[in-house]
């Protein structure tokens, strides 16, 4: 097949492709709001026969607060929460080390395993510290040591911005 011929093919797929997307489209319902019409318009739309598409990950939730942070000990040549917000401008871009208890876990967002830690230290807005990493995730509860470089004021896009994070940390369970 010469190369004219399959540069034709994709015209012509590319064509009809675009003609399919152009076809109308149902008119939204107007007495309630266009969000909530979504998921019925993309339901009646689609073949019978598609598989239904896989659903996003969860909405990000809360930090637990039923995890007990007492008696969290700093790790050797390590930082409390609170000191690391408080010289966090010192320590951009530096390798930290924390203890901490798991408060709440996300998996495979962004290709990444998220955790929230704390170790009691802190107030309310500089008490929690978000780490990311590409390794197992430990389960809520658990008192872990991280590792990592500490970044300041990451924004991921999509409502996933942060003071404070540690990205691909290493976090070991202890």
């Amino acid at each position: 097949m010469s190369k004219f011929t399959v540069a034709c093919l994709l015209a012509v797929t590319a064509a009809v492709s675009l003609t399919a997307c152009a076809k109308e489209q149902p008119e939204p319902v107007t007495d309630a709001p266009a969000a909530e019409n979504m998921p019925a318009m993309a339901a009646e739309s689609m073949p019978s026969d598609m598989p239904a598409m896989p659903e996003s990950h969860p909405a990000p939730t809360e930090p637990s607060d039923d995890v007990d942070l007492s008696g969290i000990e700093k790790a050797e040549g390590g930082k409390t929460i609170a000191e690391i917000y408080a010289e966090k401008d010192q320590l951009a871009g530096q390798e930290i080390v924390v203890r901490g208890k798991v408060v709440k876990t996300n998996a495979g967002i962004m290709g990444k395993n998220w955790l929230h830690v704390r170790d009691g230290s802190g107030a309310e807005g500089s008490n929690n510290l978000t780490v990311t990493t590409p390794f197992v995730l430990p389960n809520v509860g658990d008192t872990v040591v991280v590792t990592g470089p500490l970044e300041l004021d990451k924004d991921f896009g999509m409502g996933y911005q942060y003071d404070l994070i540690v990205e691909d940390a290493q976090v070991v369970v202890e």
